[in-house]
């Protein structure tokens, strides 16, 4: 079987790949299509961007395709940055400037006013429209400074429950335990397997 992976974030790509190892199924992206199309997430949550990335990939280009949309929900700032999370801190958004802006909005939160959580949902959209969703949580606590090299996007400012160190300073092995995107992933290769 090979999925069409709907993104261009070769980060996700990577991470993807690596928790769906093992399932015997052949990974392919975007640019192995010339001219597939990204859709705008502009979704009023996780799955309708998911769904409709999915479900454009997959009419493009013929396969099966997943998506996954996913993002930082931080309860003192009423879910935001939420389904805004990659363009939090508007246009040119990157990960340093998201996390600059993040740490400002929260300047006045002190501990145990700074919780959040990572979610995701990934779809899975076949060309004849069948769609599955799948969905991870990562319940935590925001930091007051980045810490850690590793991951990517608030990676290094969240503190996942339980951890004195942040998801940028653990290793792809224990991130992938603990992540959103990880537990989404291990229920998408639940599926996949009961189906190949």
């Amino acid at each position: 079987m090979e999925i069409v992976l709907a993104t261009k974030n070769k980060k996700k790509v990577e991470e993807i790949k690596r928790i769906t190892g093992g399932t015997g199924i052949k990974i392919l992206t975007m640019d192995d299509f010339p001219g597939c199309p990204e859709a705008e997430e502009d979704g009023d949550t996780f799955e309708e961007n998911a769904v409709k990335k999915a479900v454009a990939v997959a009419k493009y280009t013929g396969k099966t395709a997943l998506a996954d949309d996913s993002g930082l929900a931080v309860d003192a700032l009423g879910g935001e940055p939420g389904t805004r999370s990659a363009r939090y801190s508007g246009e040119g958004a990157d990960d340093e400037r998201n996390i600059g802006k993040l740490l400002y909005e929260m300047r006045a939160f002190h501990e145990g006013e700074r919780g959040g959580c990572f979610v995701c949902c990934i779809a899975l959209a076949s060309p004849d429209g069948e769609i599955r969703t799948f969905f991870g949580y990562a319940e935590g606590a925001i930091g007051n400074a980045p810490k850690g090299s590793c991951g990517f996007g608030y990676d290094p400012v969240f503190y996942p429950r339980g951890f004195l160190r942040t998801f940028a300073e653990m290793s792809n092995e224990e991130k992938d335990a603990l992540s959103h995107r990880g537990k989404a992933l291990k229920e998408l290769k639940k599926h996949l397997k009961s189906i190949c």
